[in-house]
């Protein structure tokens, strides 16, 4: 069964626990896209909010972040509190670190409510039974403070799941969450939250306040008809009082311009400019990622890739889509390597012979802050950071869909492991479990029934011949998709006809059964078609495991060129051919005369 943590079983005994400098050993925050679809920018009035999870290590459950756990609905007695965890993940980013804690740590509590909804969560939360959607990414900023009990309690993770818990409506949600931040203060990196409900989408951003106490914070609306995309930098700019699609903490202005960050006389308060340095790790990491899904769904606006710094303009807080977009289109989006773009990581030489888009993190890909007030460390490269990234724990892409019943309209479409690859499982937002495979799972323990390393070992196996086995990937991928959302809308049907006889418990069993036995489909049917192509593609050869036969596919002549498979000995005079200029491979036979003389021979090289 999945493993739940009831409300009524979080209730332990007070810990004690100071975190001096435990944010800033090498634990591992999220380094993640995030995209919200308001109504009037998808083609039938659905709602979208999209998350990939790009982390390593141990998140607020201290469990590893591959893995989905659900939070059922609870009464609490007058009285109760609620206790707050620590997230290690909360320090830096960098690739591998351990989380530094060995236990979960409560940093304090805060009162509790008589009734929390259920709801889905993971490092951060997800979607609650009342269709109140969220999605994260980590940002960089000025001021990153570590956890303090008694004094800094919140971290991005616990404040969405402390919103999903208690509120049913976007802007109801940030207005919660910056309440938190104010009254119990604010630790780690800067962060990034999205919510959103049937109607409207909101996102709030938030960093520590360096005079100590409380946090800063900033929300703005997106506006309806318009897409919000981020990716480790903040989003919003400028800050205007009085305006009614942003709220922002009481404190933002003056502890700014105690700060020496912003003056008055600088004009409006840039909230990126004023509390973070931009871009997260190396010039281009976020907005690349920004640059990508604005031009994929807005290819009018003419948006170039380059900018002048991290702190442009030039990609707006938010925009309108060329088309609408529809639910194949949202699904996709986190399935991109710059594909037909000067970037594409399928082409470069690093991709190796045979395209595969992935590359192993270097010390120059490090997520550290390399400029502050008077400085950039200009580094020595990284490779372009691609939103499918093999280090991903997983991705998902919540709608919840007009014109159905409130309890059967939210869905939670749930990928583990590397985006690109993945299959992305529907679990309904009213569901009360999800597979085992879903909810159990740890990277540091191969465990081939976990959904993690399901879909992680494919992947993986992948990289050996990935432009022959993607083409077997995405053809199963697209079949179990568009079966899952044929099955879904079956499902809706049997779960309205319960709910419109007023059988609610009845509803929620068949959207349970169907969130279970989908998921357990999806993964059965990627083990088969991981052992395929096993056998298929094993020791460099291709065969058929239907007909038997077996092709030695070798190298394309580019390779072949570039890694001078040209001077082999192909000819006995090999000390001369080695000292043949420019030879380049042709792939091309010749028949010539025994006897013939180099010279001859090499007329024809």
């Amino acid at each position: 069964m999945i493993r739940r943590f009831a409300q009524r079983d979080l209730h332990y005994s007070r810990i004690c626990v100071v975190l001096c400098c435990i944010l800033f050993l090498p634990a591992s925050a999220s380094g993640c896209t995030i995209f919200a679809i308001t109504p009037g920018a998808s083609d039938d009035g659905a709602v979208y909010l999209g998350h990939t999870n790009d982390g390593v290590g141990k998140d607020w459950r201290n469990l590893d972040d591959v893995m989905i756990t659900y939070i059922p609905p609870a009464e609490h007695k007058p009285g109760e509190m609620r206790p707050v965890y620590f997230d290690p993940n909360s320090g830096s980013d960098a690739a591998g670190g351990k989380a530094s804690n060995s236990s979960r740590l409560i940093l304090g509590y805060i009162d509790q409510v008589p009734y929390t909804y259920g709801y889905y969560t993971a490092s951060y939360g997800i979607i609650n039974d009342q269709n109140l959607m969220s999605a994260e990414c980590t940002d960089y900023a000025k001021y990153e403070p570590s956890a303090e009990e008694g004094r800094r309690l919140f971290y991005s993770s616990e404040l969405s799941n402390v919103a999903l818990e208690r509120c049913t409506r976007a802007e109801e949600a940030v207005l919660l969450v910056g309440d938190l931040i104010d009254r119990y203060g604010y630790y780690g990196t800067g962060e990034t939250l999205i919510f959103a409900d049937s109607e409207e989408a909101w996102v709030i951003e938030m960093c520590g306040n360096p005079e100590g106490n409380g946090g800063l914070w900033v929300a703005e609306k997106v506006p309806d008809g318009e897409i919000f995309v981020a990716a480790n930098t903040f989003r919003i700019r400028d800050v205007t009082p009085g305006d009614p699609t942003m709220h922002y903490s009481k404190n933002l202005f003056s502890v700014a311009e105690r700060a020496g960050w912003w003056s008055p006389s600088d004009g409006p308060l840039d909230w990126l400019a004023t509390v973070s340095y931009g871009e997260y790790a190396h010039p281009y990491y976020s907005l690349m990622r920004v640059w990508r899904l604005q031009d994929t769904l807005a290819p009018s606006l003419n948006l170039s890739p380059y900018v002048e710094d991290s702190y442009t303009r030039a990609y707006p807080f938010s925009f309108a889509p060329d088309k609408p977009v529809n639910f194949s289109t949202a699904l996709n989006l986190f399935r991109d390597h710059y594909e037909g773009t000067e970037f594409d990581l399928t082409k470069s030489p690093a991709a190796g012979p045979f395209g595969n888009p992935y590359r192993y993190l270097g010390p120059e890909d490090a997520h550290t802050n390399f400029q502050n007030e008077t400085t950039i460390e200009v580094r020595a490269g990284a490779n372009p950071r691609p939103i499918s990234a093999i280090f991903c724990s997983y991705s998902y892409v919540t709608v919840v869909r007009p014109d159905l019943r409130k309890e059967v309209a939210g869905v939670l479409w749930f990928g583990p492991a590397v985006a690109y690859e993945t299959v992305y499982a529907p679990i309904y937002a009213n569901s009360e479990d999800v597979s085992p495979s879903y909810s159990t799972g740890s990277r540091l323990r191969y465990n081939y029934d976990t959904s993690y390393w399901t879909f992680a070992l494919l992947t993986n196996w992948a990289m050996l011949r990935y432009d022959a086995m993607i083409g077997d990937i995405q053809q199963r991928q697209e079949f179990l998709e568009e079966m899952s959302y044929q099955m879904l809308q079956i499902t809706d049907q049997k779960a309205t006809k319960r709910l419109q006889a007023g059988d609610s418990a009845g509803a929620r069993s068949v959207m349970t059964n169907f969130t279970v036995q989908r998921g357990d489909e999806i993964i059965d049917t990627w083990k088969r078609l991981t052992a395929t192509l096993i056998v298929k593609y094993s020791n460099g050869l291709v065969t058929d495991p239907i007909t038997e036969e077996v092709t030695e596919g070798g190298y394309p002549d580019w390779w072949y060129n570039e890694t001078g498979y040209q001077y082999g000995p192909r000819v006995y005079q090999y000390k001369e051919l080695r000292e043949t200029p420019d030879l380049t491979y042709t792939g091309e036979r010749v028949v010539v005369p025994k006897g013939s003389s180099f010279a001859d021979i090499q007329r024809l090289l």
